[in-house]
């Protein structure tokens, strides 16, 4: 294992936390000269069984999250981007699917998300991505997080 990254995930949910955990991400794209990959988990249990036309939504958000993020990342000079949109828990699924099935060494994520309710319950995402994944993980924080 050299010391440069070469597959890059960046998770984001549309929170604050993922923008800066993605411009980071850039950044060490750019520096490792990687391939950077987008993941957004739409999260199914958070819908009913039957609510198809909100799980639609919900896809279409994400699908539309990826795009903004992979056409900000070209604009910034990164020619391999590539977008992932699963379904499950971001939990589980950024480091036993995602992540082993690119070959990621590194994941980038934010210290919280939308599911901030979630962390008191049962751990936050980037806690359990940290444990459990099997590559590098940074969990970034925001500038309002640094000054308290």
């Amino acid at each position: 294992m050299g010391l440069t990254y070469r597959n890059i995930v960046v998770a984001v949910d549309g929170s604050e936390e993922a923008e800066w955990a993605f411009k980071k991400g850039i950044e060490i794209t750019k520096r490792n000269n990687a391939d950077l990959h987008i993941v957004h988990v739409v999260e199914l249990r958070s819908y009913p069984s039957d609510a198809a036309s909100i799980k639609g939504r919900a896809e279409k958000y994400g699908t539309e999250l990826l795009e903004k993020y992979k056409k900000m990342a070209m604009e910034q000079g990164i020619q391999n981007v590539d977008m992932v949109l699963e379904f499950g828990s971001p939990k589980v699924t950024i480091t036993k699917k995602v992540a082993p099935k690119i070959k990621a060494d590194l994941i980038v994520c934010g210290a919280t998300g939308l599911y901030a309710v979630e962390r008191l319950f049962i751990g936050s995402v980037s806690e359990n991505i940290t444990r459990s994944a099997n590559c590098d993980v940074l969990v970034v924080r925001t500038q309002k997080n640094e000054s308290e």
